[in-house]
């Protein structure tokens, strides 16, 4: 049962997270940066101490007693997860909701489900999986194999991708995807899905602080809310400065005051987006509190995002007009990717 609980979860995490992006396409009139850094103060700075504070009373005073050490590391994976966030924007933002989240996530599964286990290879901690342990047991070897198979969709899905590159004239690509551009795409999905697993190791560098919530009787399903809020906080800070150094090198300040512009529309539809983008956080953490913070848990959630993003890929026609073999592959490397989700699944059931 506490299985399932942690895949419906997971489940919910990723479709919050697979769905974010579109409150951000009702936005109009404004940058890029002006709206991504709006939606970014809901999802790392305002939400997630109103989570805690719903869910763990007294919260600041646990973050105020936690060694600056251990918030220190939880910090800094969090401005590296924020530069990974960021460029995930960008991913998006030239590859459209499809490819881009199939090819930045499934690294970001990849890197992510496995660094913590090498790094406890390094680093024993009681409890927690060891590469070692995964290559020396059956279940660590279903897990393995599950992301293997994972970074098999990711190539399938890219491959899609070059196809539609080659079949589309410019014009036809960018009528769902205002700024189509495969090279730029793919290199910041590259950096963005390896810096994105940074969350995950931000989670591990802050657990002391979820123990001690669980250690004052706090409820364990919403043990990881304490953490997000100074993890959170290094994401916010990647992203602030170079969105307002975007803002002040392409003169788009103008943006927050432009009557010309829906201004309440835009401003309701950035807070959504951004609110929307924490709820992931708020379910992984529920589901991580059920399965654990290994390889399973991660690659759940971000296949789950996968295959949310892919769905609203094919309502927003970014498929539209590419033969039957582009279609049908794409459609291949999304299959390979949930695939891989079963047998980490049957992994971890095993395990």
């Amino acid at each position: 049962m506490q299985v399932i609980l942690g895949v419906i979860f997971h489940f919910i995490g990723g479709f919050a997270s697979g769905s974010f992006y579109m409150p951000y396409k009702k936005v109009k009139g404004w940058a890029w940066e002006s709206y991504w850094i709006l939606g970014g103060l809901f999802s790392w700075l305002i939400v997630p101490p109103l989570a805690a504070w719903l869910t763990i009373p007294g919260f600041s005073e646990i973050i105020k007693s936690t060694p600056s050490s251990v918030l220190a590391y939880t910090y800094f994976f969090g401005v590296l997860w924020g530069v990974g966030g960021l460029t995930y924007g960008l991913g998006v933002r030239y590859l459209g909701m499809s490819l881009g989240n199939s090819i930045v996530l499934g690294f970001c599964s990849a890197f992510g489900s496995l660094i913590p286990s090498i790094y406890y290879n390094f680093f024993p901690a009681e409890g927690k999986t060891t590469f070692t342990e995964m290559l020396n047991t059956y279940w660590g070897r279903w897990v393995l194999a599950g992301v293997v198979v994972c970074l098999l969709g990711i190539y399938v899905c890219g491959r899609a991708g070059m196809l539609k590159e080659r079949e589309l004239p410019e014009e036809e690509k960018k009528k769902s995807i205002k700024e189509f551009n495969l090279t730029k795409g793919l290199i910041v999905a590259i950096i963005s899905g390896i810096l994105s697993a940074c969350f995950n190791f931000g989670i591990e560098a802050g657990k002391s602080m979820a123990n001690v919530a669980v250690e004052k009787g706090m409820n364990p399903l919403y043990q990881n809310n304490v953490i997000y809020v100074v993890l959170l906080w290094g994401g916010l800070t990647t992203n602030f400065i170079w969105c307002i150094m975007l803002n002040a090198r392409n003169k788009t300040f103008k943006d927050y005051t432009d009557e010309r512009t829906p201004l309440l529309k835009n401003y309701i539809f950035s807070a959504l987006a951004g609110t929307t983008w924490f709820l992931q956080f708020f379910f992984y953490g529920m589901g991580e509190s059920k399965l654990g913070n290994g390889a399973s848990s991660w690659i759940l959630h971000m296949a789950f995002i996968i295959l949310i993003a892919n769905f609203w890929g094919l309502a927003l026609k970014e498929w539209k007009g590419v033969s039957s073999k582009t279609r049908n592959t794409i459609i291949t490397g999304i299959a390979i990717i949930m695939l891989s989700v079963l047998i980490v699944g049957y992994g971890n059931s095993i395990k």
